[in-house]
C-alpha cells in the first residue's frame, strides 16, 4: 500500500484525520504521520495534548493496518498510555516503531489462527530533534 492509498484510507475511515490536515510519508526511518500545527494548537501556540495523541494512535493504526494487509481486519485501540515530554512547536511528526520480529510473527500468527490479536506499538513524535512524546498502545485486528 502506497502512502497515498493509505493516506486516502484514513480520511475516509478516520474523518478526523483529514480535519487535522494528518498525511502519511514513507521516509527511510519508515512510516511517518504529519499533521501541521496550524489547526492543532492550543492557547500556548504549541500542539494540542489531543491532537498528539490522535496523530500518535493514527501512526499505530496505519502501521499495523499497512503490515497486515488484510481489507478483512478490523482494527481497534484498546488501551493506551501518552507521555507528554516537551511541548511541540512546531508540525507534529508520528513515527510508529516496529515491534520486534518475533512479536510481529506471533501476532500474524495468532490473527491467522484465531481471526483475533492484539500488539503493543510503540510511536514517538519529535520536536527540535528531542523526543517529545513517547506512546504506547495495544492495538486489536479482528477478522
Amino acid at each position: 500500500m502506497t502512502a497515498v492509498e493509505l493516506e486516502a484510507y484514513l480520511h475516509e475511515q478516520i474523518p478526523l484525520s483529514r480535519s487535522m490536515g494528518v498525511r502519511v510519508e514513507l521516509t527511510h526511518r519508515g512510516l511517518e504521520l504529519v499533521a501541521p500545527l496550524e489547526p492543532n494548537h492550543n492557547h500556548l501556540g504549541t500542539a494540542f495534548g489531543g491532537s498528539l495523541a490522535v496523530v500518535a494512535t493514527l501512526a499505530g493504526y496505519a502501521w499495523l493496518w499497512r503490515e497486515l494487509d488484510d481489507a478483512e481486519a478490523h482494527l481497534v485501540i484498546r488501551k493506551s498510555q501518552v507521555d507528554y515530554r516537551l511541548p511541540v512547536g512546531g508540525e507534529l511528526r508520528a513515527r510508529c516503531h516496529a515491534p520486534d520480529r518475533m512479536v510481529l510473527e506471533r501476532f500474524e500468527a495468532q490473527f491467522r489462527r484465531a481471526g483475533k490479536a492484539r500488539i503493543e506499538l510503540q510511536v514517538t513524535m519529535e520536536d527540535a530533534g528531542k523526543v517529545a512524546v513517547d506512546f504506547r498502545g495495544d492495538f486489536v485486528a479482528i477478522r
